[in-house]
């Protein structure tokens, strides 16, 4: 089993973050995040996937609020993997609907809060949580990206 790189805190207050390493570089860089760990958890599966369609081994680092502290969580790779579809079911990958839906609401979710960790801003409140999931509801993914890109060049990073 191979040891997996340190890992840097992620900067800001304690929320889920799921951190990749990058081999080349020899970097970590931060893959998703969100104050429920859910969206983080599934994102680490998709992203998971894609890597390895790509032929690269995912190594995961899953940073958590436990009591009020940042805490490094083993990465919960197998777990957060897509489940196969059933024998007889629709084929691997296909989603239903609601599903999609729900994912497409959760990727845009994750945007906008890369979009404001960029910014700088990592201490939301609930009302500014209230205000992204409502952002994310209401808007489609382009929009979203633009938003995203006003907070980061806002932030100083282009």
């Amino acid at each position: 089993m191979q040891k997996r790189p340190p890992c840097p805190r992620p900067p800001g207050s304690p929320r889920w973050v799921a951190m990749f390493h990058r081999p080349s570089p020899d970097s970590w860089t931060v893959g998703a995040e969100s104050p429920d760990r859910e969206p983080v958890l599934y994102a680490v599966g998709d992203m998971t996937q894609t890597l390895r369609a790509r032929g690269e081994e995912a190594t995961v680092a899953l940073w958590g609020p436990e009591d009020g502290e940042w805490h490094l969580f083993d990465a919960p790779v197998a777990k957060a993997s897509a489940p196969a579809a059933p024998a007889g079911g629709p084929p691997a990958g296909a989603a239903e609907p609601a599903r999609l839906a729900e994912r497409m609401t959760g990727r845009r979710h994750q945007v906008l809060l890369a979009g404001l960790s960029k910014a700088g801003l990592y201490d939301l409140s609930d009302e500014d949580g209230a205000a992204v999931r409502a952002m994310a509801d209401l808007l489609d993914e382009p929009t979203v990206r633009r938003v995203a890109h006003w907070l980061s060049v806002a932030g100083g990073q282009r």
